[in-house]
């Protein structure tokens, strides 16, 4: 009877499945513990997710305040360690920076349009600072060409840098001094998660639109121009170099290929560059309520790129090296660099990508590379600095030129192109902003466009229909593989994320018309929908909202004769599912452990009937 009932059912199979009812696998419906305890839970995996304390917990009062210093003063702890092989390895890789901290501390000091003397000065007193905080052993800081020109753009707009130098001055060290308490804000109460809107499609197309904005900027001084506009998008650049023809220089033009007739022809030079320590500039930074509409936009924008640059160089150098980078710990020592840097003559300090590579290959094995750097950047500020005063500019405009032509990266944005559409109109979106419009747009495009797919990602979640992998228990999207195994009278779908309100109607809306679907294809079966289990392996979390509409869901197929199940829900689903009685309508017992239990359920309780 059996056999001619269901065919290639066997009794065997039959009988084992009518045990699943008395003997299956439990799921834990349980409460974690009190609210509070839970809030303290999901609060420590918000901000602490690599929980850099745990291992205080096993130590005396005396030794975890040890521990605790030597976590936020790094140098404590690596310092007593340090060896003469590493000193040796450092002194080269220090030397090495040095040489190429020199030519762009004072070019990047120009494109912020400052005396060429203050980008020196950002390399002396930042770098001893970082090697007391800072945790990577591959970064070297310094200046970098997108925050030097974006500074330049923003606080130029409001203060000319020729009528007013000083003041203009002054405004990049408050800059400093403010960005650095905010850098230092976002490490302390660990607000990381705020860059991480930074993506590296955002980064990667800012970065290629601030070069070819640079490397045009540069024309001013590759054509011996004296007057150039203020402004960065290429229209203004264009028609600023166009309107000004009559002071181009063809001996600047063509020394921009051969330095032999540079040396010989061009007569615009650096300029004096007085020999001497960093300045006190404590007293200069006074907050003036009427530049604090552009001090606040360049704080905020200009911290969120140089974290942004600096947290990436040192992940990537130190992935290569099995290393690990704490961003927040970096955040805190970036924001004490420019805090004190800023009282010391120093703009805007963070690591920047060239410095830092050559660093990396040169072998450094500390940050005592930094302080290496540092030193020789006091010997060229107290000996040797009046000898740049016959610097051509033109010369500089070529390192420019040369450092931003390894910004541009075409083969990474051919590789979004081919991997991630969104990811890739991200980034054109932050590079054309750059280009035609000013570094803001650009970078808010972008971020925006970055948060946009969030939502979209958070109102729309993936959901798909199952089936089962033949001769396995896993059950898989169908669209990913065709060939699994369906039943006609059971509806499969995976929940894979949060269910909140702005997602819920979306959800309900997909499973609603997944049910008229496979209901049309049953009856042409002479079958009906019986069953309907929902995954919930994927769901990490649900709203009030969210639990509404699995209420209504349940309504929906109940007057449809449909029973609904779920499977692996989490407990953080099943504690609310229960707090709103909402688990008392469903019933305990179509909760499941795996959707291969609540398959083999559904088809006992079909058989059972039968047979009855």
């Amino acid at each position: 009877f059996l056999w001619r009932l269901r065919g290639p059912i066997t009794v065997r199979r039959l009988l084992s499945m009518g045990t699943l009812g008395e003997h299956r696998n439990e799921v834990n419906l349980e409460k974690r513990g009190s609210f509070f305890r839970s809030f303290r839970s999901d609060l420590k995996e918000t901000f602490l997710p690599d929980d850099p304390f745990r291992h205080l917990e096993h130590q005396s009062g005396c030794a975890a305040a040890g521990s605790l210093v030597k976590y936020f003063v790094p140098v404590l702890e690596w310092a007593p360690k340090y060896t003469l092989a590493k000193l040796q390895a450092d002194l080269l890789a220090g030397i090495t920076i040095a040489s190429l901290a020199v030519p762009q501390g004072i070019s990047y000091a120009r494109l912020a349009n400052l005396h060429p003397i203050v980008g020196l000065y950002s390399s002396f007193v930042p770098p001893l600072i970082y090697v007391v905080f800072g945790s990577s052993t591959n970064l070297a800081v310094g200046n970098t060409a997108a925050v030097s020109l974006f500074l330049g753009s923003v606080i130029g707009s409001e203060i000319s840098p020729l009528e007013s130098p000083e003041l203009y001055k002054h405004m990049f060290f408050k800059a400093a001094f403010f960005t650095g308490i905010f850098e230092a804000t976002l490490g302390i109460f660990r607000l990381g998660i705020l860059v991480e809107f930074f993506s590296r499609s955002t980064i990667t197309g800012f970065m290629g639109g601030t070069a070819i904005v640079v490397i045009m900027q540069q024309l001013k001084g590759v054509l011996g121009m004296r007057h150039f506009t203020t402004k960065t998008d290429v229209v203004s650049v264009l028609g600023s170099i166009i309107s000004h023809r009559e002071e181009w220089r063809w001996e600047s033009a063509v020394f921009g290929t051969c330095l032999v007739i540079l040396l010989l022809l061009c007569s615009h030079m650096v300029g004096t560059v007085s020999k001497g320590l960093n300045p006190i500039s404590i007293s200069h930074l006074k907050f003036e309520s009427k530049y604090h509409g552009v001090l606040l936009k360049a704080v905020l924008i200009s911290g969120f790129l140089a974290l942004s640059e600096g947290i990436a160089v040192g992940r990537s150098l130190a992935t290569m090296k099995n290393e690990q980078v704490d961003g927040n710990k970096e955040m805190i020592a970036f924001g004490m660099m420019n805090i004190i840097g800023s009282c010391f003559s120093c703009y805007l300090t963070t690591g920047p990508f060239s410095r830092s590579a050559v660093n990396f290959h040169a072998g450094c094995k500390t940050a005592m590379s930094n302080v290496v750097m540092s030193m020789c950047i006091m010997v060229v500020l107290l000996f040797l600095a009046p000898l740049f005063k016959y610097t051509p500019l033109v010369a500089l405009s070529a390192i420019i030129i040369v450092a931003m032509i390894g910004l541009i990266k075409f083969e990474e944005a051919h590789r979004l192109l081919k991997v991630d559409k969104f990811d890739f109109a991200i980034c054109v979106a932050a590079f054309f902003g750059v280009i035609f419009f000013s570094m803001t747009v650009g970078l808010l495009a972008s971020v925006g466009l970055s948060i946009l797919r969030a939502l979209l990602y958070v109102a729309r979640p993936t959901t798909c229909k199952l089936g089962n992998i033949k001769g396995t228990e896993a059950y898989c999207d169908v669209e990913q593989y065709p060939d699994s195994v369906l039943f006609p009278n059971i509806l499969i779908l995976k929940l894979g994320s949060p269910i909140y309100y702005a997602s819920a109607g979306y959800l309900k809306e997909r499973i609603l018309r997944w049910i008229e679907e496979e209901d049309a294809i049953a009856r042409k079966g002479e079958v009906n929908l019986q069953y309907l289990i929902l995954d919930m392996s994927g769901v990490t979390s649900i709203d009030n909202t969210g639990i509404s509409m699995l209420a209504e869901i349940h309504r929906y197929v109940d007057r449809r004769g449909i029973k609904i199940a779920l499977t692996n829900p989490r407990i953080e689903i099943t504690e609310k599912l229960k707090s709103s009685k909402n688990l008392d309508l469903i019933g305990e017992q179509a909760v499941f452990l795996s959707v291969k239990e609540a398959v083999e359920a559904c088809h006992f309780t079909e058989y059972k009937n039968e047979l009855v």
